[in-house]
C-alpha cells in the first residue's frame, strides 16, 4: 500500500485502479495525521461537535467495511455500527477502551486490503448484494461505482477534519 503523502498519479484509464489509488492515499493520510499525537490529543476532542481523533480513526475503519463488505458484498460482519456508541448508527462515535491507535491503523489496512480485493474482482455498474446492508425492499442497491465514489468522498472529507485537528493540537500542518 502506498504511503506516499503524495497524490497518486495513476496513467490508467480504469477508473477502479483509480479507486484503489486514491482510497490507498487517504487511508495513508489519515494514518499519518495521526502518528505523532500523544495519547491525550487522540482522544480528546478539539472541535464542537465532540469527536477525538481515534473515533474518527475507527469511523473510518467501520463505514469502509459498511459500504465494501456488509454492503457491496452482502457479508455479515460483527457490529457493523460498532463505531457508534451503543451500536446506534445516530449515536456518537467511541473507541472501546482496549483499542489503541496501532491496532485501528492495522485494520484500517487490512480493510483496504479487503477493498483492494473487491475492486480486483468486481465491475463498477454491478449492484451491491440484498442481504447485508441492503435490504430487499424494492430499491435498489447502489452499484460499485456509487460505492466507491461515497467512500472515497468520506475519506477525503475527514482526512481534512483531521487536517484542522493536527493544527489545533500540535500545530503540524499539511498533507
Amino acid at each position: 500500500m502506498p504511503l506516499s503523502d503524495v497524490e497518486p498519479r495513476v496513467d490508467s484509464a480504469d477508473p477502479l485502479a483509480q479507486f484503489a489509488a486514491y482510497l490507498d492515499y487517504y487511508r495513508g493520510a489519515v494514518a499519518r495525521k495521526l502518528e505523532g499525537m500523544a495519547e491525550d490529543q487522540l482522544c480528546t476532542s478539539l472541535v464542537p461537535s465532540g469527536w477525538a481523533p481515534l473515533e474518527m480513526l475507527t469511523h473510518l475503519v467501520h463505514m469502509e467495511r459498511r459500504w465494501f463488505v456488509w454492503g457491496f458484498l452482502g457479508e455479515q460482519v460483527a457490529d457493523p455500527w460498532g463505531d457508534h456508541a451503543g451500536g446506534d448508527p445516530a449515536g456518537p462515535w467511541r473507541v472501546p477502551g482496549d483499542v489503541g491507535l496501532g491496532a485501528l491503523v492495522d485494520a484500517l489496512h487490512a480493510g483496504g486490503a479487503r477493498t483492494r480485493e473487491v475492486l480486483a474482482t468486481h465491475d463498477l455498474a454491478e449492484r451491491g448484494a440484498v442481504g447485508g446492508r441492503f435490504a430487499d425492499d424494492g430499491t435498489p442497491p447502489p452499484t460499485l461505482a456509487w460505492i466507491c465514489f461515497h467512500v472515497l468522498q468520506e475519506y477525503a472529507r475527514h482526512a481534512g477534519h483531521l487536517d484542522v485537528v493536527r493544527e489545533l493540537a500540535d500545530g503540524a500542518t499539511g498533507e
